[in-house]
């Protein structure tokens, strides 16, 4: 016997949406998680809903450049839940690494927490696509993930640095961090290094060990 089946109908479904507005109102936090990157403008930090619609959007518009064919709507659910977990975390500077285990730990957590909101079915489905695009482990995780690096390194770009300045990123590392965009989409990791480059030759990034300071 599932879960509620042995209550009237009408319960069951009050239970089960119950649930899903429960879900749906605690992920409406996520219009409060500042991201550390700013908007193409500078004029402001990007929220985590405004980067989860950001990156849905990319996906309609770029899914011809997907290294390998993909379940369209897989890669856009992913992409809305894949920061849900920021609830309970906030977000954290990807070039950070000093807490990087524990991130891992309390993002797992907080999954577990925020998906076990929904009713079991639904729970499961979304968890399982969560840890999927985690995990890089199909085309459709490959492609999302490639554009979740994507974006940010667009809006550093045109924003004339914004996060790499005010921490002191430097070339080597935002191509170290972005490599898995080829993964997904070899064509936009092409325009990802060439990005780079070009902030590179603007000032907008710190420096290497083997450079001189401008």
């Amino acid at each position: 016997m599932t879960e509620n089946e042995d209550l009237p109908f009408e319960s069951r479904a009050l239970s089960r949406l119950e649930r899903q507005l429960s879900f749906i109102t605690e992920v409406d936090k996520l219009k409060q998680v500042l991201r550390q990157t700013s908007l193409l403008d500078g004029s402001r930090r990007e929220n985590d809903a405004e980067h989860s619609w950001h990156l849905s959007l990319m996906a309609l518009v770029l899914v011809e450049y997907a290294a390998a064919e993909i379940d369209l709507l897989r890669v856009l659910t992913m992409l809305l839940i894949h920061d849900v977990v920021e609830v309970d975390t906030g977000d954290t500077l990807i070039y950070d690494e000093s807490n990087a285990v524990a991130r891992v730990s309390s993002e797992r957590r907080a999954a577990e927490r925020i998906f076990g909101m929904l009713p079991p079915d639904q729970a499961h489905e979304l968890r399982r696509l969560w840890d999927e695009f985690e995990a890089r482990e199909s085309n459709d995780a490959k492609f999302a993930r490639a554009l979740d690096r994507l974006q940010p390194l667009l809006q550093n770009h045109r924003n004339r640095g914004g996060t790499w300045r005010q921490f002191g990123i430097t070339a080597e590392q935002i191509l170290a961090k972005n490599s898995i965009i080829g993964d997904g989409a070899p064509l936009l990791r092409d325009l990802a290094v060439n990005l780079i480059e070009d902030s590179r030759r603007r000032g907008y990034l710190a420096p290497s060990a083997t450079e001189s300071p401008q």
